[in-house]
C-alpha cells in the first residue's frame, strides 16, 4: 500500500489540512482560502488539502475550493462529525507530519489530541481573533491566527 509519505520528497514534511467550511467561510471572518492553505504549507508540502462544505453551499464555493487546489467533500449531514472520522482515520492509517485543522469548533480537540497521541505535530488555525477557540489553541502544538 502505497502512503501519504512516500509521495514527498525525502525528508520533507507532510502536511494534512482540514477546513471546516461552515466555521470558517463566514462574511464575518473575511476568510481567503489561498491564505488557510499558505499557512499551512508554511509546515511542509501539502498531502491532503480538505475543504469541508455542507449539502446548501453555493455551487460557487464548490468551484472555488476546487479551483485552489482543494478536495472539496460535501456532506449532506453534518459536517464536523465527516471532518473528524476522515482526520483521524488519515492520522490514524497514514502517514503525515502534520495535521492542520482549520476551525473554531471547539469539537476537533480531540481529533488534535488523537493526532498528538500518534506522533503528528498538529496546527489549529483560526479564522480571526473573534472565531479563536482557546481549547483547540491549547490542544495543538502550534496556533495561527488568520488576519482580521
Amino acid at each position: 500500500m502505497r502512503r501519504l509519505r512516500d509521495a514527498l520528497p525525502a525528508g520533507e514534511p507532510g502536511v494534512a489540512l482540514f477546513v471546516d467550511g461552515p466555521n470558517v467561510l463566514r462574511d464575518e471572518f473575511d476568510v481567503d482560502l489561498d491564505d488557510v492553505r499558505d499557512v499551512a504549507g508554511e509546515r511542509g508540502r501539502l498531502a491532503v488539502a480538505r475543504l469541508y462544505l455542507d449539502e446548501h453551499a453555493p455551487s460557487g464555493l464548490v468551484q472555488a475550493g476546487e479551483a485552489r487546489g482543494y478536495d472539496v467533500r460535501v456532506t449532506s449531514g453534518d459536517v464536523d462529525v465527516k471532518l473528524a472520522v476522515d482526520a483521524t482515520e488519515l492520522v490514524c492509517s497514514e502517514h503525515v507530519d502534520v495535521l492542520a485543522v482549520a476551525s473554531r469548533d471547539t469539537d476537533f480537540k480531540p481529533v488534535l489530541e488523537k493526532a498528538g497521541a500518534n506522533g503528528v505535530a498538529t496546527l489549529a488555525i483560526a479564522p480571526g481573533e473573534h472565531g479563536r477557540s482557546d481549547a483547540l489553541r491549547n490542544a495543538a502544538d502550534d496556533a495561527v491566527v488568520l488576519d482580521d
